[in-house]
């Protein structure tokens, strides 16, 4: 809630799907306090809702001009959470579809920041790259967590979660914030 009244503050423009992106999130985050499950499949829908909506703004910020080095930077993260994923026998039954999607969208939004970040060095990519680092280490944590350290270490892990959401929230929210402000100029 105080993302959203930060942004709605800072930006001139207020973006409806930011919006609703940062209440997907408030969603999400309810939905995984409970360590169940059935709301493990609840939170990971809506956080994927929230992830297809943030890369719709992401492309709609960064006009990708070519398609290589997105393909590249995306590369070693989908390497990463697929290799996770394999050595992973404990993942419920329903919820196999969505976290392979969930690793797709990750390593997408992972690549579509670096790449932008290395074709375009400046304020806004920075802040979309540092973003994009912190869901990263966030979902590598929630899924070290939840099922390779299962009760180890827990409060540790919950606390960096909570920390990693709350700085890539804040980074992003600073994107999309830059961003708006850039296309502005680029406008009048």
């Amino acid at each position: 809630m105080v993302l959203i009244v930060i942004y709605s503050i800072e930006s001139d423009k207020k973006n409806v799907l930011f919006i609703a992106a940062l209440l997907l999130s408030l969603i999400t985050n309810i939905l995984f306090v409970p360590n169940t499950p059935n709301y493990l499949f609840y939170g990971v829908i809506v956080f994927t809702i929230h992830r297809i909506i943030v890369i719709y703004l992401i492309f709609s910020f960064q006009k990708v001009k070519d398609f290589i080095p997105l393909i590249l930077a995306t590369a070693p993260f989908l390497l990463i959470f697929f290799y996770l994923f394999i050595e992973t026998v404990e993942i419920p039954q329903n919820s196999i579809f969505i976290i392979i999607f969930q690793n797709l969208l990750i390593s997408l939004f992972a690549g579509l920041a670096l790449s932008s970040y290395f074709m375009n060095d400046n304020k806004q990519t920075t802040v979309l790259l540092i973003s994009a680092l912190l869901f990263v280490m966030l979902q590598f944590v929630v899924f070290v967590e939840r099922y390779f350290l299962v009760n180890e270490f827990e409060k540790l892990f919950r606390t960096l979660a909570m920390t990693f959401n709350a700085l890539a929230f804040f980074s992003f929210n600073k994107y999309v914030i830059i961003a708006e402000k850039s296309n502005n100029n680029r406008l009048s």
